[in-house]
């Protein structure tokens, strides 16, 4: 995809509004089940008598909210199914098309955002650099830019814009906190600048929540009420938490501040002021060109984790572990299974979640998850 788009507004030029897919089927809490449903059943789509059967519902109310649906253009017929009894059933399909979603994520020198129909396939992708360093308006304009561009590329109609970045920040607000090693953001108002600019509803959270979030949703631990936590090492370290099925914020979107844990007290100066935090040493290592030694450490912080929360799953990800996802997921398994040994249980596994659009694709899920009523929205 292009990195940039000559032909956009320049900075200044203000942005007209973009109509946001109309969507007030959804309003209701069993719309919303019946949705998921059609969208888990994929093309080959799912009859009236099933969604009753599978929501507890009323034969009389499926029929309503699927006609409902069907008048918004988010339902379709996807033929008829051979009938035990009687005429064959009209089975319906979720039409992905109807609606995209933008997931955004900002990362400390690089713009990655991917538009997704409703179904949660990507349309189209674009990257950009990006500079933290060059203040909030800079970071805004660019991020304007290329969600514009996006959108003309993928054409179906926005549904609004999720966007991930380093926290911390207040999830419920969209205002940023002081991000490490850029306390001139703190107090930024993102979400609001960005839906006044853009014209759509805004959405923002921790790149690692919207990672885990993503995950959850795609079945990563083959469970729909598994507990994993989502390690990410790029230009700083996170993680997401995902317990019982349900992504955990904490109160205040604090939940997750993995790489800020102390584990070496006379370590060196971290980015948030203390010393020896496990994101200090792990980026000191990359730095060195000691992946070995960079992923004991963080094998390290991961057992405290794994220990305080007795999670089922560890997964891997960031553009440092994309680099050699081998080597951190035998490290960090290492460290884990030592762990285990000592305590007499079996090790928690190690997987690497791997591709560079996991938290963009996340943050789109930061939109779609409450359409479809699921946990962790």
């Amino acid at each position: 995809m292009s990195r940039t788009d000559p032909t956009s507004s320049p900075p200044d030029a203000p942005v007209p509004p973009r109509p946001a897919a109309d969507l007030p089927a959804l309003r209701t809490r069993n719309a919303a089940r019946v949705l998921d449903l059609l969208r888990t059943a994929g093309g080959g789509g799912i009859s009236r008598l099933e969604l009753a059967e599978r929501t507890g519902l009323t034969p009389q109310a499926v029929s309503k909210i699927t006609a409902r649906l069907r008048g918004e253009g988010l339902a379709a017929e996807a033929g008829r199914r051979a009938s035990t009894g009687g005429k064959p059933r009209t089975v319906l399909r979720l039409v992905p098309g109807a609606g995209s979603a933008v997931g955004l994520h900002l990362d400390r020198d690089a713009l990655t955002a991917v538009a997704v129909d409703l179904a949660g396939t990507p349309l189209a992708e674009r990257r950009a650099p990006l500079a933290f360093a060059s203040g909030a308006e800079a970071v805004v304009d660019t991020a304007v830019r290329e969600v514009s561009a996006l959108l003309e590329a993928c054409g179906a109609a926005p549904i609004g814009v999720g966007v991930a970045l380093p926290g911390p920040l207040d999830h419920a607000t969209g205002v940023l906190h002081r991000l490490t090693g850029f306390p001139e953001w703190d107090g930024f108002p993102l979400r609001d600048t960005l839906a006044r600019r853009l014209g759509l509803p805004v959405v923002v959270d921790k790149d690692t929540n919207a990672a885990a979030l993503g995950l959850a949703l795609a079945g990563a631990t083959g469970s729909a009420h598994g507990s994993f936590a989502y390690l990410h090492l790029g230009t700083g370290l996170g993680a997401g938490l995902v317990l019982g099925g349900a992504l955990h914020r904490g109160a205040r979107t604090g939940a997750g501040e993995f790489g800020h844990q102390v584990v070496q007290l006379d370590g060196p100066r971290c980015g948030c002021g203390n010393r020896g935090c496990v994101e200090a040493l792990c980026l000191a290592a990359v730095a060195a060109h000691a992946p070995d030694e960079a992923a004991r450490v963080l094998g390290e912080g991961a057992a405290n984790l794994v220990g305080l929360l007795d999670v089922d799953l560890v997964l891997l990800g960031g553009r440092t572990i994309d680099k050699d996802p081998e080597r951190y997921v035998r490290g960090v398994a290492a460290v884990l299974g030592q762990r285990a040994r000592r305590a007499g249980g079996p090790p928690v596994p190690v997987r690497a979640a791997g591709g560079d659009r996991t938290v963009a694709e996340g943050a789109a899920q930061l939109l779609l998850a409450p359409l479809f009523g699921r946990a962790g929205s």
